[in-house]
């Protein structure tokens, strides 16, 4: 099967301190929470930035799902530790669901 590839987006707080502090905990991020990403399916993630507006571009496998990638977050208290703690650096973006975090964007144009 194809490897499938979703884009993301989320927003940070609109803070050059905070958002600096953001990065320099992305620079090298717990070998657990890197584990956890890999278990999940995901051969390749990519975040970009502008401003405070997060895109992430994420390359996983046939075994990925959202639903399981979220299953294996919520009995992972690495991941739970690591999620409570970059909320204090995210916001949800415009649209977004109460309490959700990244959004799935949808693809509209590949050449």
């Amino acid at each position: 099967m194809k490897n499938r590839k979703y884009a993301l987006a989320l927003d940070l707080v609109n803070d050059p301190v905070l958002i600096k502090e953001y990065e320099t905990y992305h620079e090298r991020i717990p070998t657990e929470i890197q584990q956890s990403i890999q278990d999940a399916g995901v051969i390749s993630m990519q975040i970009y930035r502008f401003e405070n507006r997060l895109f992430m571009i994420m390359e996983v496998d046939d075994q990925f799902s959202f639903e399981r990638k979220g299953e294996m977050d919520a009995q992972n208290p690495h991941v739970q530790d690591w999620e409570s703690l970059m909320w204090k650096y995210q916001q949800a973006i415009p649209g977004a669901k109460p309490g959700e975090k990244w959004v799935l964007m949808d693809k509209i144009f590949e050449l």
